[in-house]
């Protein structure tokens, strides 16, 4: 497995990077095993960066991630330090709305680590941004999770690139990560200013949802039938001369971004858990990236 390391820290985090959002199922006995099944294949694959949020699951899925820890600690004692784990806050409910507040936030924290059974966060992420936040406050809110020993390091999803420079103007450490959706079906970061911004700064850029539009309906699909065909068409040219299957193709034409992004892989399917990985060792060339980009559009670049 590959490797990265996020903004000059102290994080070392796998190329793909597990996604829990499904670990957990329905929460029954047996969708519990298939997700610590999911979890142990990851590890075995050489994951070592997992992905959470408060909400996913409505928690069933942190507490889950822990009782598996709990018994990898049983067989690998210092298991916890080989492992980035990661948790975001920052959605609520009743009414749907986003929070940055301090006491929000320090609550969010406090309690991913009781059901993650850790002593602290690798990094906290805000999961989605809160138009009312003021920057200052968040970065107190960060000093204090910090200062306490909760967090190490700290980073935004979905954020904009001007949301990323209003909170980083208050801090007094680098914002490693923007997790943002990426995939063939949403290339809004190729031209909004997002990936640029994380080249110009060290960001790393985390990919959520890299597969929508080829593995699963894209969030907000608005692909025609004819944009499909044409993908399909080039995704299955491209995946024989590769010698891969059109999903890993994809994730190799993230990865040939010079961002460096980090695609989030969320199957609990071992197999494909696995199977993700062989995009990493694709050679892929310049020329074929646009073909894609070219069988998306339905145009060739001006």
């Amino acid at each position: 497995m590959q490797k990265i390391n996020f903004n000059s820290s102290s994080i070392t985090s796998s190329r793909l990077i597990y996604g829990c959002m499904r670990i957990a199922g329905d929460n029954t006995p047996a969708d519990k095993a298939k997700g610590k099944l999911a979890l142990r294949a990851a590890l075995e694959a050489g994951y070592n960066h997992f992905d959470h949020a408060d909400i996913y699951g409505g928690g069933h899925c942190e507490s889950l991630f822990g009782e598996l820890l709990t018994e990898l600690k049983q067989e690998t004692p210092t298991i916890r330090e080989q492992l980035i784990i990661t948790s975001k806050a920052g959605i609520r409910f009743e009414p749907q709305r986003y929070d940055f507040s301090t006491d929000y936030l320090t609550t969010s924290v406090e309690n991913s680590l009781k059901r993650l059974n850790v002593d602290y966060l690798d990094m906290f992420l805000l999961h989605r941004p809160d138009y009312l936040f003021n920057a200052e406050e968040v970065a107190q809110t960060f000093q204090q999770l910090k200062a306490s020993g909760k967090v190490k390091h700290f980073g935004v999803s979905n954020f904009s690139p001007s949301q990323v420079s209003l909170l980083q103007s208050a801090l007094d450490e680098p914002l490693l990560v923007n997790q943002i959706e990426i995939n063939i079906h949403n290339i809004d970061s190729l031209t909004d200013g997002s990936l640029d911004q994380c080249q110009q700064l060290g960001i790393t850029p985390i990919a959520w949802c890299p597969l929508g539009g080829v593995a699963y309906p894209a969030w907000g699909n608005t692909f025609s039938t004819a944009d499909e065909q044409r993908i399909e068409i080039e995704l299955a040219r491209q995946a024989e001369q590769y010698n891969c299957l059109p999903w890993q193709l994809i994730l190799a034409w993230l990865l040939k971004h010079p961002a460096n992004i980090c695609p989030i892989i969320g199957s609990t399917t071992p197999e494909r858990i696995v199977a993700a990985k062989q995009a990493l060792a694709i050679e892929y060339n310049h020329a074929d990236w646009y073909r894609l980009l070219e069988a998306r559009n339905g145009y060739a670049q001006p």
